[in-house]
């Protein structure tokens, strides 16, 4: 395998094993076999390409994982992550709950078996009518960060229960949140105030430390924001018990990351220091580490062209931002890659992907070096992409596809052999 050039570079020098970066003591939370697994998958199907294979069996891993280190939290996971319906069917089965941002996401949940007491609508911004819909059919959990969503929430599914997101800061986030979403704890108080009146029932505090979080310290600032507002003497007392971690716990590509229980230590430490023995309800929302070891891209090398600047190589692949690979905007998600000429001499490239679009270039400023025997119709797997790439495929543009996915789990397929 080959990724990128320079201090970054990550290298599975020995075709299999754990994947060590070269210049941090840590090891990526997805192995070796994971992703050979579905490489055999794949050589095997020989699906038509694009297309996205995801390894139920690694999605089982993640959540098994997750909830041996978290015992008692709830586990609600993002489907915008990927909402392939055999995905959120595995994920019921598991008896996990769900994070659902729209309509949509709520009737896939509940096609799949979820119960829609499972189901919390944590998008705070939807209209009147969508949060009707949610609580018609049952869901009665969902979230806030202004008055007039607040009010909406009143008028449209009354005595249901809320929760406040507060907004912190993001650094260590490759894809951070802005200020989108999220108000301050005073505002949080307020609010969750204005809720009792309202008849509704003021549950908790939520936040977001930003998607795929490298630094696990953050959560400590996005609890101590939480507590503020949680502990105020004006909250109502009697209801406000659940804090909601949100996302951010990430997937495993060029960048190190600290292992998951470098994350729940952090977490089990900020939740004793804020809140002593008056322990929350704990919610959590991941979506990518969840899913995004247990996908492989694999994608087809349309044609390789010099360089007019005379600086390498381009690499067009049948995949790009708007088919599967909207990630890479502004680079900030950088892939591990492995190719069907591994082991052959390597170059600098640009990667960019298929369509008629100026904008659609995946790296150039990240130093990825690729075999210079590429060829068109060689293949290029994009490891650890199961998240964040089908759901955020356009709907044929330039007359492309959507991104394809393929579901299979490997645990069965091992029993058969």
């Amino acid at each position: 395998m080959t990724y990128l050039s320079g201090s970054d570079a990550v290298t599975d020098r020995h075709g299999g094993g754990a994947i060590l970066d070269t210049t941090v003591n840590r090891a990526p939370s997805v192995s070796g076999e994971e992703s050979e697994r579905i490489r055999r998958f794949l050589d095997h199907e020989r699906p038509a390409t694009p297309c996205l294979a995801v390894d139920l069996a690694v999605v089982r891993d993640r959540y098994s994982r997750l909830r041996a280190e978290l015992p008692e939290a709830r586990i609600c996971y993002a489907v915008k992550a990927n909402p392939d319906p055999r995905v959120v069917a595995e994920l019921v089965r598991l008896g996990a709950s769900f994070d659902v941002a729209s309509p949509g996401e709520i009737e896939l949940c509940l096609r799949q078996g979820a119960p829609a007491g499972r189901i919390s609508y944590g998008n705070t911004i939807k209209k009147p009518g969508d949060i009707a819909r949610a609580h018609q059919w049952g869901v009665g959990l969902f979230a806030t960060d202004s008055t007039a969503d607040l009010e909406n929430i009143a008028a449209a599914a009354p005595g249901a229960a809320v929760f406040c997101r507060v907004a912190v800061d993001n650094t260590g986030s490759r894809t951070p949140f802005g200020r989108k979403f999220g108000c301050t704890p005073a505002d949080a108080v307020r609010l969750l105030r204005y809720a009792r009146d309202l008849g509704l029932v003021p549950h908790g505090v939520s936040f977001h430390i930003g998607s795929q979080q490298l630094a696990a310290e953050a959560w400590e600032h996005g609890i101590a924001a939480a507590a503020e507002a949680m502990c105020d003497p004006a909250v109502p007392a009697d209801g406000v018990r659940m804090i909601n971690l949100g996302g951010g716990l990430p997937a495993t590509y060029t960048q190190p990351t600290p292992g998951l229980h470098e994350y729940t230590e952090v977490i089990e430490d900020a939740l004793r220091r804020h809140f002593g023995d008056r322990r929350p309800e704990v919610l959590l929302e991941p979506g990518r580490y969840l899913v995004g070891d247990a996908g492989v891209l694999r994608s087809e090398v349309v044609l390789v062209s010099a360089d007019s600047a005379g600086e390498g190589r381009w690499v067009y692949l049948d995949a790009g931002r708007y088919n599967g690979l909207a990630e890479t905007e502004g680079e900030a998600i950088t892939y591990r890659l492995r190719t069907s000429r591994d082991g052959d001499p390597l170059g600098p490239v640009v990667l960019a992907g298929p369509t008629c679009d100026g904008d659609d270039v995946l790296y150039q400023r990240s130093g990825y070096e690729l075999p210079t025997t590429l060829r068109g119709g060689d293949t290029i797997d994009l490891l650890s992409a199961g998240a964040y790439t089908a759901s955020y495929s356009s709907v044929c543009f330039n007359g492309f596809e959507p991104l394809s996915t393929r579901c299979f789990d490997s645990a069965e397929t091992t029993e058969r052999a």
